[in-house]
């Protein structure tokens, strides 16, 4: 009856089947509306089925309100249920990330020698040690221990004195600059951000129709001279490694910056990615280190110790804690409890400590083959830019041009680069770089992938 093929093997009941089959009829109008359904033993017998089964079948569809059903009198299909036939535009979605033989991609770290038995242990006994109420919602701040141990970090690793109560967990950097939008947009006023920039706050504020402005960066970081009687809702800064160039903000442009936010009334976000990567002395102290008031710091895991991991944190100053936490709640209200207990012991015990201590040494060790390699295909005409830290270089060619074009014909060919221009909002100032990320690379990898770099660049004519 009606064609319905019901399968034993199925791991769907067959009751379930033959409601979807039934409620699929009823929505195309195959079974009408005011039609009355066969006996339910009519129909377990025509489908070789048990009459229970088809009874609940029944009930499903008298649950959901698609046949009414009176003592007496045979269950019938209820009027308005018929749905025409609509045909929408084909939407693609890309599913799965392109592969390149040759990939510079930046911001992602060499997670192979992350220690994920001593982090599964950690994890199984953080959650063992959790209470019943630890399992529920708990503060939006974050798990308590966890930011007690974050403070302790900070310190001991930036120099910055930040409270425990001062410290609020997020998901990552990204959640923390959505909320930060929120938080500080001001009706008719931009916010400020470096040009060139991160291009994450520029399609946050997109998306939110907020409007910017991009102060120009040159090798010392934001000029702040451009941001003089001007008005922001806020500025956005990465002073410790200004992303992509690389620069450090220097202590006199800070102090200007400093007292411009407290002279115009306005918030500093400072997005620190990833300042504990430096290979020339100690990292950078933050600004937050200056003013904990104008300063609101942002901080992340994802390159420390995994990305997936999604544990970041913010510090603020307390009249925006309220605002930050109602905000938060209606946002995904916490992150994870058992990683945020595990990442707390991780920190207690100094495990992170000494596995920034290793990895940063690799890094190192890779930047100094990137460097050799690089002067080894390219010679010394070409300039290396951004300070001793980080995970990415930027690679500038005097006379070349690098658009828009080169990012669709070098994908083409495999190899996955950005130039600097992809990053900027006023274009035509910074056509000449590459920024190129290394940090995921491997050590055996590193001089073929420059050498296929500067090959192409050769052959395209571009060099």
């Amino acid at each position: 009856m009606w064609n319905i093929i019901l399968k034993r093997e199925k791991e769907i009941s067959l009751s379930r089947q033959l409601f979807y089959s039934m409620k699929k009829l009823i929505l195309e109008g195959k079974i009408t509306a005011g039609e009355a359904l066969p006996s339910s033993r009519g129909l377990a017998k025509n489908l070789s089925v048990s009459r229970s089964t088809v009874c609940e079948a029944y009930d499903m569809l008298i649950t959901e309100g698609f046949v009414v059903s009176r003592q007496g009198a045979p269950t019938k299909v209820k009027e308005g249920l018929h749905l025409e036939k609509y045909h929408t535009k084909a939407i693609t979605y890309e599913t799965s990330q392109p592969s390149f033989s040759t990939d510079f991609k930046t911001g992602q770290p060499d997670v192979s020698c992350f220690p994920r038995y001593l982090w599964n242990q950690l994890l199984y006994k953080s959650c063992e040690k959790l209470q019943d109420k630890d399992l529920g919602y708990f503060t939006t701040a974050g798990y308590e221990p966890l930011r007690e141990e974050i403070s302790q970090w900070l310190f001991r690793t930036r120099g910055i004195l930040a409270k425990p109560k001062d410290i609020f967990i997020t998901t990552g950097t990204t959640q923390a600059l959505n909320l930060f939008v929120q938080m500080l947009s001001k009706e008719g006023l931009p916010f400020a951000v470096e040009d060139p920039c991160h291009l994450g706050i520029i399609e946050i504020l997109k998306n939110r129709k907020i409007p910017f402005l991009g102060i120009p960066v040159d090798e010392n970081g934001i000029r702040t001279e451009q941001l003089e009687n001007r008005d922001f809702s806020t500025v956005y800064v990465t002073p410790s490694h200004q992303f992509p160039l690389g620069g450090i903000l220097p202590a006199e442009r800070r102090a200007e910056l400093i007292r411009l936010a407290r002279k115009q009334n306005f918030y500093i976000i400072e997005d620190d990615y990833d300042s504990e990567f430096r290979y020339g002395g100690a990292p950078i102290t933050p600004l937050y280190s200056m003013d904990c008031e104008s300063v609101l710091y942002a901080g992340t895991f994802s390159k420390t110790m995994y990305p997936a991991l999604r544990v970041g944190f913010v510090v603020l100053p307390p009249p925006l804690h309220a605002q930050w936490l109602h905000l938060r709640k209606y946002f995904d209200v916490q992150n994870p409890i058992i990683e945020q207990a595990a990442l707390a012991e991780f920190l207690s015990q100094r495990k992170l400590d000494k596995y920034v201590q290793k990895i940063c040494q690799m890094y190192g060790e890779k930047r100094q083959l990137f460097l050799k390699s690089i002067l080894q295909c390219f010679g010394k005409e070409v300039c290396l830019l951004g300070d001793t830290s980080g995970l990415h270089l930027v690679l500038q060619i005097p006379g070349v041009c690098f658009n828009e074009g080169f990012i669709a014909k070098s994908q083409a060919f495999g190899i996955r680069v950005y130039p600097i221009e992809h990053y900027c909002i006023r274009k035509g100032n910074h056509s000449d770089k590459l920024m190129l990320g290394y940090g995921h690379l491997h050590v055996d990898e590193i001089h073929q992938s420059v050498l296929r770099l500067y090959d192409f660049i050769m052959k395209n004519s571009i060099y």
